[in-house]
This record gives structure tokens, C-alpha cells and sequence, in this order.
């Protein structure tokens, strides 16, 4: 699938419009929330990760998958900061955050199928250029535009947390993918706004919530599989 890669300037600014959108209806409370609570809010599908295959297969395809999530979240946070400061980096860090969506898509491929990878991949992929619309409609004053954009991009996130459910629905369960997927869209917004408002206390709080939810995402995706396919572990 040929990749289509937006200027990182349009697509980080997407995501900050997206962002200040969200903070007029409280996502920014949640930069406040403290620490207990952001505990609190993922304990309900942590039990899932703590009982699973060790195998040495099974060890290292679950760090495999950490590795991705965390691409993710470090080149989503590099290409915010690289564009709001005007960095020279910010194309560079915007082609690899794309890539990114890429390597998350060949991960499942094994288990899944090419089909089903390249899926994954263009549901990711789609997710950042939603953004991009919400930016080009707020830059031309179309309200409605904003608001129609704004909506699918939540949609795209329900659809990415329904495609993976309905591969593994007994260790992805619709609610739970989905509330996950919500939790790292209201948390990643939280961080650009916090970097666009120059709160760094805020920024780093957001962005440990975000490592956080992150880590326990990777830890459902890789032992839900190891479960689903305990032979290849």
C-alpha cells in the first residue's frame, strides 16, 4: 500500500485544533487528575495481563509489542514538539511516526493474515489524516467542517478498536478496546495542549498517563494473541 505522508506541520496543527476543541468540553481536567486516579481507570482490564504464557517466544514477542505502542507514543510527542517549536526535524519525525502505523500493521500479520495487517495499517494511517481535515476546516473558518471532521476521527478510533475485537473478542473485548483506544485519544489532546499552552508540569503528567495507558495496551494486544495462538509460543 503506497503510504501517503501529510506535512507534519498541517497534521500537528490538526492535532492541536483537535486538542483545544477537546479542552473546551474537560479533556484538559484529566492533565490534574491525581495519579491515584489514572491508576484507578485502567485497573478494571489490567487483571488481563497478569496471567499468561512465559515462554521465551512469548517474553519476547510481548516486548516486541511494548517496543511498537512505544514508537508511538515517542514520535507522536517528538513530531508535537518538533512542529509547535518550528524545528527543522518536524517532516523527518512526522515520516516515521507514519512508518510507525506501518510496522503496528505487520505485527499482526502473522496471526491474521496480510489483508487484515494492511487493514490495521490504513485505520492507523487514517487516524492522522482525519486530524489534517479538522486543521484545514478550522484554517478556513468552516465550523461544520470541524465538527463533521471531529466526529469521524472518534469514529476511526471506535472502528480501529472493533476491527481488533472481532479478530480476538474473548481477550479484546469490544468495551474495553474501545474505552483504551478513547482513553489514548483524550490523553494524547491533554499533551498537545499542554505543549501548546507552554504548562510543562501538565505536558509531563500527560505524557506519563500516556507510557502508562500505552504499556497496558501492548500487554492486552500481545497476550491476547499469545492466548489465541498459544502454539506459537
Amino acid at each position: 500500500m503506497e503510504a501517503k505522508t501529510p506535512s507534519l506541520r498541517n497534521v500537528t496543527a490538526a492535532l492541536a485544533t483537535a486538542a483545544l476543541m477537546a479542552a473546551t468540553v474537560g479533556v484538559v481536567s484529566y492533565v490534574s487528575a491525581p495519579s491515584g486516579a489514572a491508576e484507578a481507570s485502567t485497573s478494571h482490564y489490567a487483571h488481563r495481563n497478569t496471567a499468561h504464557k512465559r515462554s521465551r517466544p512469548a517474553v519476547r514477542f510481548r516486548n516486541q509489542m511494548r517496543k511498537l505502542w512505544e514508537d508511538h507514543i515517542v514520535w507522536t510527542r517528538q513530531f508535537i514538539v518538533s512542529a509547535v517549536a518550528d524545528l527543522p526535524d518536524t517532516d523527518t519525525a512526522a515520516g516515521r511516526l507514519l512508518a510507525n502505523q506501518d510496522h503496528i500493521g505487520d505485527a499482526i500479520k502473522p496471526y491474521y493474515g496480510e489483508a487484515a495487517g494492511e487493514a490495521l495499517s490504513a485505520l492507523l494511517r487514517d487516524h492522522i489524516l482525519i486530524a489534517a481535515d479538522i486543521l484545514n476546516a478550522a484554517k478556513s473558518g468552516d465550523s461544520a467542517g470541524v465538527e463533521e471532521a471531529n466526529a469521524r476521527w472518534h469514529d476511526n478510533a471506535d472502528e480501529i478498536a472493533d476491527f481488533l475485537s472481532a479478530a480476538n473478542p474473548r481477550n479484546w473485548p469490544r468495551s474495553e478496546m474501545r474505552e483504551m483506544m478513547a482513553e489514548h485519544l483524550e490523553w494524547t489532546l491533554a499533551e498537545a495542549v499542554a505543549r501548546l499552552n507552554a504548562d510543562w508540569p501538565a505536558d509531563v503528567t500527560a505524557y506519563d498517563r500516556i507510557h502508562h495507558d500505552i504499556l497496558h495496551m501492548a500487554d492486552m494486544l500481545s497476550i491476547g494473541i499469545i492466548k489465541q495462538f498459544p502454539g506459537r509460543f
